[in-house]
């Protein structure tokens, strides 16, 4: 049973049809990549899938019933739109927050307490958020989401405006919530954060769900039929259709229907001395653009 499912979803504002038909499933315990360029539909699905947004048709389900006070207090949403109350101090406003959750008080206070110090800002605890820049504006945000220890948190864009340490800091997060068995519903645009974090992930565009699946099948999918041979001796030379990579490889088209182990076999039966050997898996970057740019 998936944690969040979502069947023939379609929502329109006014002539505008934001999503239509759109049916996905959040497995327990994985990191689910939501992709997709600005407007294509990612926000309003988060909202329909936590009740802030109603579907017009389809239905969608929260830990296999439909959402209710009861299952949204299993969850927790960091919007794109950041908002917190500025004046407000940082402890105070994430024990706030998590008496919202439904925390007593001195389990709000030490949760308040060991976030501060994971995500670095024991330091600010008394300041108020007015005084904290935008990247620790948006540690605080991500403590308050994981505060509760949700069954589900849905992040979106959760490393804008973050360097590259507090970039690792939270992609560290992530995978604990992973290994402890949680499930984290992911939207971003930083690819190479769905390579190193995701199982799963699905690609909306134009409202339309375009790409659903394990993510190292989608890759393979879009995946060009060639390979890099890393040799010293010189494959065009012995009549291989190859260039030289990048890499100081060479990068090899194989033949229609030729698989990269098959070909493998074969540079070794020809006596090629080879150093390395890998095939081209393509990015999740060129996949996006080729996409969301028409091609299929």
């Amino acid at each position: 049973m998936g944690v969040l499912e979502y069947s023939g979803v379609t929502k329109r504002f006014g002539r505008h049809t934001a999503l239509e038909g759109v049916s996905l499933e959040v497995l327990p315990g994985e990191v689910f990549g939501l992709l997709g360029p600005n407007g294509a539909g990612k926000t309003t699905l988060i909202r329909i899938g936590l009740d802030i947004l109603r579907a017009d048709e389809g239905e969608v389900t929260l830990f296999g019933e439909p959402p209710s006070h009861e299952t949204l207090d299993r969850t927790a949403y960091l919007p794109e739109e950041r908002g917190v109350y500025r004046r407000a101090k940082v402890h105070e406003l994430l024990v706030y927050l998590g008496r919202l959750k439904g925390m007593k008080r001195p389990a709000s206070r030490e949760a308040a307490d060991y976030w501060l110090e994971r995500v670095g800002l024991s330091s600010v605890a008394k300041q108020r958020i007015e005084s904290l820049s935008k990247g620790m504006t948006q540690k605080v945000q991500i403590a308050a989401c994981l505060m509760s220890d949700p069954e589900l948190c849905v992040l979106d864009e959760p490393f804008s405006g973050l360097d590259p340490i507090n970039v690792a800091l939270v992609t560290e997060l992530i995978e604990e919530r992973r290994a402890g068995g949680r499930t984290t519903v992911l939207s971003t645009h930083m690819m190479h954060q769905v390579e190193a974090l995701c199982d799963r992930v699905a690609l909306v565009h134009q409202g339309h769900l375009v790409v659903y699946g394990h993510l190292d099948e989608i890759r393979r999918r879009y995946s060009p039929n060639e390979v890099i041979v890393w040799t010293a001796m010189d494959l065009v030379a012995l009549g291989v259709n190859a260039t030289l990579h990048k890499t100081g490889g060479w990068r090899v088209e194989l033949p229609p229907r030729e698989t990269a182990a098959g070909y493998l076999n074969e540079l070794v039966r020809n006596g090629v001395l080879i150093d390395r050997y890998e095939p081209i898996v393509a990015r999740m970057d060129d996949i996006f653009v080729s996409l969301v740019s028409g091609g299929r």
